[in-house]
């Protein structure tokens, strides 16, 4: 398995640092770059609600470790809890590992066994571990005292949620990088009318560049309803 989780497969092209908008994150954004320049904190662990960009930070992170000739792999255990947890052999033997939605192994002994054993070689070897969950370690769940002790040994952070004014920023920024020119009259307009999860705003302006780009039309309210049907 470790030979299919080679760095880069199953990273998106869009899901860097400079792509994601720190609000109050800040903090834990320059704990990740110093991660993946392979200094800094031995392990950072994170969490947050879906929509806060949890697993967009972990394929950023591996983005960087890649922009700077380090080894790195990104796990998403949503794809991949059904499978067997060998999935973490030879982990160690790369400078960064990545894992994404860690809450899925409670209750699961082998895969609570599996990732013990993992991060200890992965700190023995000296390697770094970025983890993210939708919940603090305390409140994993999970049967093994020590994993929770390992990971509250590092970073332990809480995702800050943006504000609507934030959000506002990310979607001009978004769609300019896209190069599109939303105004912050339409941007409103899309806030108050969509739901207000950053992967449905994010899914929303990814439709209306391709709407725009078949129409040759710029983004204004009109256009926005009819495409988004609002």
């Amino acid at each position: 398995m470790i030979n299919q989780l080679t760095l880069g497969v199953g990273l998106k092209d869009e899901a860097t640092f400079a792509n994601y908008y720190p609000g109050k994150n800040g903090t834990l954004i320059q704990e990740l770059k110093k991660a993946a320049e392979g200094v800094g904190e031995r392990v950072i662990y994170f969490c947050g609600s879906g929509g806060q960009g949890c697993t967009h930070l972990l394929q950023a992170s591996c983005h960087e470790a890649n922009r700077n000739r380090l080894t790195a792999v990104y796990i998403p255990l949503g794809s991949l809890i059904e499978y067997s947890p060998a999935i973490f052999d030879g982990l160690e033997s790369l400078m960064l590992v990545c894992v994404d939605d860690l809450h899925l192994i409670a209750n699961r002994p082998a895969w609570e066994e599996a990732f013990f054993h993992v991060y200890n070689r992965i700190h023995d070897a000296g390697g770094r571990l970025i983890v993210t969950a939708n919940v603090m370690p305390k409140s994993l769940g999970v049967a093994l005292p020590d994993v929770v002790s390992r990971l509250s040994s590092g970073i332990v952070y809480q995702l800050q949620a943006l504000t609507d004014q934030e959000k506002l920023s990310v979607l001009i920024m978004r769609a300019d990088r896209r190069g599109m020119t939303l105004s912050e009259e339409v941007g409103k307009f899309i806030l108050n009318h969509c739901p207000r999860h950053m992967s449905t705003l994010f899914a929303a302006l990814e439709a209306l560049d391709k709407a725009s780009l078949a129409a040759q039309r710029k983004l204004t309210i009109p256009f926005v309803k009819s495409v988004l049907e609002i």
